[in-house]
């Protein structure tokens, strides 16, 4: 019986460091369920994209924040990152096939509802 217990501590010792291990690395930017990325707003159809200047594109969207005034804008938006463990994931495969060679197009892609907005300039550099 108390070689039961004993194994149970050990293993419950084990688990927890485990997820200490987990919880005390600082999460990667990609895999934040919030970002703030700065970029220009530009309107395709009926969706809205803030372009990054390191080429990063975000289909973003907002009930909250007005982003028609906003077309043609350098802006810095914050928000919700949709589906964050996904999104953190095919970015992560993204990094690696760049690492290894492949893939032509790395840069981020991501999907965000913004829940903040400041503008940074009144035209978008070019």
């Amino acid at each position: 019986m108390k070689i039961k217990i004993a194994g149970m501590m050990l293993a419950l010792a084990a688990m927890s460091s485990g997820l200490w291990a987990q919880t005390s690395e600082p999460k990667k930017e990609t895999h934040l369920n919030t970002r703030t990325v700065t970029g220009c707003v530009q309107k395709d159809g009926d969706e809205y994209q803030v372009l990054a200047k390191d080429g990063a594109t975000w289909e973003v969207k907002s009930d909250s924040v007005k982003l028609a005034p906003h077309v043609g804008h350098m802006v810095t938006v914050t928000g919700a990152v949709q589906n964050a463990a996904l999104h953190g994931a095919k970015e992560d495969t993204k990094a690696e096939a760049k690492e290894h060679g492949i893939g032509k197009n790395s840069t981020e892609h991501g999907h965000m509802t913004v829940t903040n907005l400041k503008m940074v300039s009144a035209s978008c550099e070019k």
